[in-house]
Order: C-alpha cells, then structure tokens, then sequence
C-alpha cells in the first residue's frame, strides 16, 4: 500500500486516495458510479444466496458489478434500493448517526388509528418511526407514508405488529434526496454525484 509492504489486516486502508498492488499488480480504482434500482418483490438484497433465491445481483447483471447495495429491504418489500462503488458514501447514508430519511408507501391489513400513528411514532425503546402519516383507510386496510432514520432489520413491520397491524405491502419510494420516480420493478437509472449534494 503506497510503496510499503502491509501484512497487518486490520490496518486502514482508503481506496479512494491509496495506491494498492497484490503480487506486484497495481489495483485499479473503479469508476465512480451510483444507481437507483427498483427492487422487485422476491429478490433478496445479497450479492449470493445460500438457498438459491433471485439476488438484486442476479436482476441487474453487469450493471452491478463492483457495486455494493446501500442498506436492504428485506425479500417481500420492494422499492428503492442504492447501489454504489462508493464505500464512503455507502457508509454516510447507512450511518445512524446521520439520520438519513427513508419514506416507505406501507398497507397495513388493519385500522390504524391517529392513536396508533401517535404510537409508532413514539416506538420503543429500539424501533420508532420519525412520522407517520394516513393517506386512506377503511375497516379493513390502512394506506400510509412512513419515514423512518434507522434501517433496522424489519423494523416497519416490528413496529406494525406492536398496534396489532399486519403490513401486507411495504414499498420504498425515497432513500435521502433519491426517489424511486417512474422506475418499474427491475429498472434502474444512473445517478450523479449532485443528487447528493444535499447531504
């Protein structure tokens, strides 16, 4: 790493600035590129499945290659997924610590009340959604935007059950500045680094 041997590791290594050779081959740093992907239901948000599911990977062939997906959705929620060759900024949108809003269209088989908006706002001591928000409902279903600023693993649904609601569609349309727009399931489209300016 930038001329030195480094056998240790654990040592820091920042691809964006060193310079890197294995066996006396300069590695190559990969082109910058970031994209908005609609993930279909179904399809599981890992590079390889031990259980021979569909992988984002699988769905998006080429244009995947090098990339590494921002956060997850889980195999029944669909939406918008990020995928990028940049680690730092992979690391900045999934950072806790930085509170970066996900908005989810969520049906829900029940009556959510204004109650129980109240309380999956105020969550737990773990799970909470930052608003919740009622676009329709009747006696049987509720429609409603959830944004949350944590991606825990199904925390919606974790969240859904605590006011005895089932969630039966849970669609991202926003990741921070990002939309999901008029893509389709399996689509996608290239973005620039100034679609993130905002953060």
């Amino acid at each position: 790493m930038n001329g030195r041997v480094v056998r240790d590791p654990l040592a820091a290594v920042h691809p964006e600035r060193d310079r890197i050779a294995i066996a006396g081959e300069t590695a190559t740093k990969r082109a910058w590129s970031t994209i908005a992907f609609y993930k279909p239901r179904g399809v599981v948000t890992t590079r390889r499945d031990p259980e021979g599911r569909r992988t984002v990977f699988d769905v998006l062939g080429e244009a995947g290659e090098g990339m590494v997906a921002v956060g997850r959705l889980d195999r029944a929620s669909s939406g918008l997924l990020l995928l990028t060759t940049d680690t730092q900024l992979a690391e900045r949108l999934t950072n806790p610590a930085n509170r970066i809003v996900r908005r989810y269209a969520v049906t829900a088989r029940a009556y959510v009340s204004d109650e129980d908006c109240a309380a999956l706002e105020r969550g737990t001591r773990d799970l909470g959604a930052a608003s919740v928000r009622v676009r329709k409902r009747s006696r049987r279903e509720t429609h409603l935007i959830v944004e949350l600023t944590e991606g825990k693993n199904r925390e919606i649904r974790r969240l859904f059950a605590l006011v005895g609601a089932e969630v039966t569609t849970l669609l991202r349309i926003a990741y921070g500045p990002i939309e999901l727009g008029s893509l389709q399931p399996g689509e996608w489209r290239a973005l620039t680094r100034d679609a993130f300016s905002r953060l």
